[in-house]
């Protein structure tokens, strides 16, 4: 292209060549293993959370956990640690995340076994709002629900809190169902789901 060429092209479409051209680049420098190396500051090295509050999500689906960065990334979801780490995500981030947490083995947590009265409660509770109708048979999960089969029982404890006060707002849904129930069920549900295990873990 010549001289006289650019002089002839107005500015406004040079400019918007300019950042067409900057946007061609990757939108993240950071490889893989920098962005699961920071997950795993809280997630855990081999797929245990550091504290008992944070979830698993090692083996859980693909899509799943995609929409929860989303949700993170768009404010449908909050919290004060995920926020600013899935701000500087791109989508090529989240997906290549998802993507690797989904092929992890969910891991082995040694969880406290309910007492039978407190497992009749739960199964009580489960039966009576139906969980498996969408957290399938053996609560392993979907391509849009989560596992919670052997789940932190003080994550799954707090989820369920959050949705039924109101403060988690992905889904309106799970507030009606938890509202529907006994405050003081949810600790047993919890350590109930915390203690199950999948037979055959689907991907």
């Amino acid at each position: 292209m010549t001289k006289k060429t650019v002089a002839a092209i107005p500015a406004g479409l040079l400019l918007i060549g300019a950042l067409i051209a900057g946007n061609s680049a990757p939108a993240s420098a950071q490889s893989l293993k920098d962005l699961t190396d920071t997950c795993a500051g809280c997630h855990g090295e081999a797929g245990v959370p550091m504290d008992k509050t944070i979830p698993v999500i090692w083996g859980q689906k693909r899509l799943y956990i995609l929409n929860q960065l989303w949700d993170f990334k768009y404010g449908r979801r909050k919290n004060d640690m995920m926020t600013p780490i899935v701000d500087g995500l791109s989508k090529s981030d989240m997906e290549s995340l998802a993507t690797y947490f989904s092929e992890q083995k969910w891991p082995e947590i040694e969880h406290t076994a309910p007492s039978a009265e407190d497992v009749k409660t739960a199964r009580g509770v489960l039966d009576t709002v139906n969980c498996d109708g969408c957290h399938q048979a053996q609560y392993e999960g979907d391509t849009q629900r989560p596992r919670l089969a052997g789940q932190q029982a003080e994550y799954l404890l707090k989820t369920m809190n959050d949705f039924r006060t109101d403060e988690r707002k992905t889904y309106i849904g799970m507030t009606a169902l938890l509202q529907s129930v006994h405050e003081e069920t949810l600790k047993p549900v919890a350590e109930y789901l915390a203690s199950l295990k999948v037979t055959e873990d689907k991907k």
